[in-house]
């Protein structure tokens, strides 16, 4: 049964109707899954994967069972894999936040003239998120339909609505996903923080919202009072960047005193943080940006200047590094891009309006939070710290533009830009390690009911052709079949997208069977103990399309040690790449990658340019399994 997606209470626009995410036949997502890992793994292990994958789709077997479950909690939930889901890719983990799991969107470089510039960019980013939130509590945000091929269908709003209002809870075992009432008077606040103290901003006194200027003035008294080193509080924001076990068990510890727990309710319920930081004295490029809003730079820079559970945090520095670091739980990177989109525009589009508007009269002082510390609690800041500072040495990031040429090129092969783009990143982790792995592409499917995201598996049977095709076997094969091949991968990783995107992908499937079993009190069935499925779901190359039509980009850190994060933004004239790795590992090394992705993109260009023969492009289109969405471009939210 659909659900009804209301629209504002008082009418402001027609209630709409989303389907509910499907739950996939059993043996389709079988047949996906050995497909997906059969060029993967050696035979002999594809043989015991295989036999182990039919007992457990044999009729009136576990997976049936497991599927007629499945198929009951649909019907009596909204969504069935949303908190599987969640739980499953986020709340569960216990890695730290930062790098990890939180992703960053950087802002243009912003030439400040002075201290207070800054502070004027950082009142007026706030008023822009006022303006912002207003639309959110109101409802007023029109309703975002899906682009490209799949054109026209209403996607769910509901993470919009997340933005502001969540907050992650550490947990010993488990985190909590805490979700206030939209616009609740508890949360008429935002946090500031100036060198690693944080501040509360009344966003209304009096019954009356702070006027811009108003802000202004809250943040030139906050600048001052942290510069007093008298009140200087300890650095308690480092505590957020732990491990989450180690988080949640500190903060069981703080709670224990009142004044703490005083400190840590305010935060929790904030709006949002903006933290103003002071000059990073870094070079200031685009890999630099980037890795001061992972990881501000450990305890040394900004990294103690973070509170990294809150969902929204707006970053501006002094030198002009500004941006977003987010807490992913909540929602995705396209409803990160629209509203950050919103505020670069508000930003450029809506001058300034300190000293044109009243402001409100005899503003209270801002308010220092304060903290109750022991040795005990100095001790686990100390630990927190250096740890931190160990995930700052050991991330190893790039971010890359690729100027040859952009996602107009690729375009007018008639190509998917987005599955161009996966097919090259396949091409450059092959000349790096020689093999393929399995890979994570993140693909909406935000046009069914509270609709997160399903996994592209981008390393398909027909990509291996290819770049074998551009590799080991170039010298022997002709420019038509090596064409040839880059369709076949072309038109592969389309179709796993249009199946991911309308709720047919495997992955959700795979982990709603696997949760189910277990709530059941079954016990685990081997296909999710089986060695294939374990490495099938250690991600080494992780990726996604963030794309923006404003100037900034997002990054992320890889998902496992050995492992890449690509995070990519398809302009017309050009490509931009943000690439992590881990310099603990010996396998990784971003630099070498960024150049495996270079000569790839380049050759892949060539290869077009000697085979642009339209018409031997449409028989290959015919051939493939849905003609009519699979030429062209796909958008794939």
């Amino acid at each position: 049964m659909p659900i009804v997606e209301r629209e504002p209470p008082k009418g402001r626009r027609e209630s709409y109707v989303l389907p509910k995410v499907p739950v996939p036949p059993l043996k389709q997502t079988l047949d996906m899954y050995l497909t997906s890992i059969k060029h993967l793994v050696k035979e002999e292990q594809y043989q015991k994967t295989k036999s182990i994958v039919e007992k457990f789709g044999e009729p009136g077997g576990t997976g049936e069972l497991l599927q007629e479950k499945l198929l009951e909690k649909s019907i009596n939930t909204h969504n069935w894999v949303y908190d599987y889901w969640l739980d499953d890719m986020y709340l569960n983990q216990r890695l730290a936040l930062p790098v990890n799991s939180n992703p960053a969107m950087v802002f243009p470089k912003q030439d400040f003239r002075d201290h207070k510039d800054s502070l004027k960019f950082a009142a007026h980013l706030i008023t822009g998120v006022l303006e912002y939130k207003k639309h959110i509590d109101t409802r007023a945000l029109p309703v975002d339909f899906s682009r490209g091929q799949l054109a026209g269908t209403p996607l769910c709003m509901k993470q919009y609505y997340r933005l502001f209002n969540t907050y992650r809870l550490p947990g010993l075992k488990r985190d909590t996903l805490v979700i206030h009432e939209t616009g609740s008077t508890e949360q008429e606040h935002i946090i500031v923080a100036c060198k690693n103290q944080f501040f509360v901003m009344d966003l209304v006194v009096k019954e009356k919202t702070l006027k811009e200027m108003d802000i202004l003035s809250q943040l030139e008294k906050m600048v001052k009072m942290a510069e007093n080193t008298e009140e200087r509080q300890p650095p308690f924001g480092l505590l957020t960047s732990d491990g989450r076990t180690e988080w949640a068990q500190t903060r069981d510890v703080l709670i224990k005193d009142s004044v703490n727990r005083e400190s840590l309710a305010v935060i929790e319920k904030c709006l949002c943080v903006v933290c103003l930081d002071d000059p990073s004295g870094m070079e200031v490029g685009d890999t630099s940006r980037a890795l001061l809003m992972l990881h501000g730079g450990g305890h040394e820079k900004m990294g103690a200047n973070r509170w990294y559970d809150k969902p929204m945090q707006f970053v501006v520095g002094e030198d002009g590094v500004c941006g977003t670091v987010c807490e992913h739980s909540p929602f995705e990177g396209i409803v990160l891009v629209a509203c950050t989109e919103y505020l670069m525009k508000f930003m450029t589009g809506s001058p300034s309006k300190i000293g044109r508007a009243t402001s409100v009269s005899e503003l209270p002082a801002p308010r220092r939070l304060l903290w109750k510390t022991t040795p005990h609690i100095q001790g686990l800041l100390k630990a927190s710290a250096e740890r931190l500072q160990r995930l700052v040495r050991d991330l190893d990031m790039d971010v890359h533009k690729f100027e040859v040429y952009g996602k107009e090129f690729i375009k007018k092969q008639k190509m998917s830009p987005d599955a161009y783009i996966q097919v090259s990143l396949q091409l450059a982790f092959y000349r790096c390690n020689g093999r393929l792995v399995s890979t994570y592409e993140s693909a909406s499917i935000r046009r069914f009911h509270e609709g997160r995201v399903d996994n592209i598996r981008s390393a398909t049977p027909e990509t291996l052709a290819f770049v074998k095709a551009m590799t080991d076997e170039k010298t022997s094969l002709s420019d038509s079949e090596k064409i040839k091949r880059l369709w076949d991968a072309i038109n592969a990783q389309t179709n796993s997208t249009i199946a991911a995107i309308t709720g047919m992908g495997i992955d959700n499937h795979l982990l709603g069977l696997r949760e189910i079993s277990q709530e059941i009190h079954m016990e685990m069935p081997e296909i999710f103990t089986d060695e294939t499925y374990v490495a099938s779901n250690q991600f080494i190359l992780s990726t996604s399309q963030v794309p923006t039509t404003v100037e900034m980009f997002c990054c992320y850190g890889p998902v496992v040690p050995n492992g890449y994060g690509c995070c990519y933004n398809p302009q017309a004239d050009h490509l931009l790449f943000s690439v992590t790795s881990f310099h603990g590992s010996t396998e990784t090394s971003s630099a070498v990658f960024i150049k495996a992705l270079d000569e790839g993109l380049v050759e892949m260009r060539d290869l077009c340019k000697t085979s642009n023969k339209p018409q031997s492009n449409k028989i290959r289109c015919r051939r493939s399994h849905s003609p009519s969405v699979l030429c062209g471009s796909l958008d794939r939210a």
